[in-house]
């Protein structure tokens, strides 16, 4: 049970960690246009992304970081903003986001 106490922890705090990572992301990039809970339509054209599931929400980045995906014509504008986001930050931000609702 030792041993399994500092493991609970260290799992604990990751989840931490990435929410709040996560946090920082939807506020430096994507409250603009999609609010701070993103709870927005960007220019009515888009899903309200807090409604999404966390699999369509990665599903979702990953395709407009790889240039594959371009929904509501937005692929190339996506597409800059995830430029920069890792796999570990689009899976934070696949988790994160639907508990904003």
């Amino acid at each position: 049970m030792r041993k399994l106490l500092p493991l609970m922890a260290v799992v604990g705090l990751s989840s931490f960690v990435f929410a709040s990572d996560a946090a920082s992301i939807v506020a430096k990039q994507c409250k603009t246009c999609h609010g701070a809970k993103m709870e927005k339509s960007y220019l009515n054209k888009t899903a309200v992304v807090n409604t999404l599931s966390s699999e369509e929400i990665k599903k979702d980045l990953l395709g407009y970081k790889a240039g594959t995906l371009n929904k509501y014509k937005m692929g190339g504008q996506m597409k800059a903003q995830v430029a920069r986001l890792s796999e570990g930050d689009i899976d934070a931000l696949a988790k994160y986001i639907p508990t904003l609702k």
